[in-house]
């Protein structure tokens, strides 16, 4: 194919992953999403509990995350666990990018791929209340504790993405695609991005 790596930002809620998941199985190519935590793992010695705790938010401006005890060992004590992991999955996604046909789930692997020139990004979003929808059914909760879950993890992919990029989340120039996701099946919108990878 001609652009060869997928990387898809998405809003929460929006079925993202779901899309590149099956968009993956289709192309026949690997999916990367917290499996980048397990490759972190393995390669850099440091405990999965550690890492999900971090994935995809960015270190606090206001609190220095000594507090947990992995924090204190001394080869990650002057430097955040979020930031630890995010230049150890930035090497992870440019060496995949360069050995293989995958896609790459947020991460600010988008940003991270800009140069390459095969390369597709794509950015999955919908209207808020069709995602509060959707979590409701996904997680099993009610409207106010989607609607909380919906802002939190928005929120947090937002600052983690500007803040390690100095760019927009949301800023639709920096995607090859945007698709809302309310408007299409799921195997419409894989059909669409497959057409365009093709293409």
């Amino acid at each position: 194919m001609k652009h060869r790596i997928v990387t898809i930002n998405r809003q929460y809620g929006s079925n993202g992953r779901i899309i590149g998941r099956v968009l993956a199985d289709r192309l026949g190519v690997h999916f990367y999403d917290k499996d980048l935590l397990h490759l972190v793992q393995k390669n850099y010695d440091i405990p999965y509990e550690e890492l999900i705790k971090v994935d995809e938010k960015a270190a606090s401006k206001w609190r220095y995350p000594v507090e947990d005890a992995y924090q204190m060992q001394g080869k990650y004590r002057y430097e955040p666990m979020n930031d630890v992991l995010f230049q150890a999955e930035s090497e992870l996604i440019y060496n995949l990018a360069d050995k293989e046909p995958c896609i790459i789930i947020g991460r600010c692997a988008n940003y991270l791929l800009r140069d390459m020139k095969e390369h597709l990004s794509v950015f999955i979003y919908a209207p808020y209340s069709e995602r509060v929808k959707t979590v409701m059914e996904r997680s099993d909760i009610g409207e106010k504790e989607a609607e909380a879950l919906v802002k939190k993890i928005d929120k947090e992919r937002r600052y983690y993405y500007n803040y390690h990029t100095d760019e927009r989340w949301d800023d639709i120039g920096q995607y090859d695609v945007c698709v809302d996701s309310s408007k299409m099946t799921i195997e419409h919108i894989v059909d669409m991005i497959e057409a365009v990878v093709d293409k």
